[in-house]
């Protein structure tokens, strides 16, 4: 029987935001989805004024079904 620690080992990640590292975009906030098999995460390609609006879009439905399509594609690759 497995433990609880690799358990969570094998789980991916939930979808986080985090502060964008483009300096073209200084100040402003992006959502990242862990992909199975990639050593990154996928980046959302939307730009957020505030940490918050991030992961609120996280939670929204548009931001659900986006991504679902990341995952999906990932999949497919």
């Amino acid at each position: 029987m497995g433990s609880m620690k690799d358990k969570r080992k094998n789980q991916l990640q939930p979808p986080f935001a985090a502060e964008t590292r483009d300096v073209r975009f200084a100040g402003t906030f992006e959502v990242l989805v862990p992909v199975p098999e990639r050593n990154k995460p996928q980046r959302v390609p939307l730009q957020f004024p505030t940490m918050a609006a991030a992961e609120n879009w996280i939670h929204s439905p548009d931001g659900k079904d986006m991504i679902a399509d990341i995952l999906k594609e990932a999949q497919k690759s």
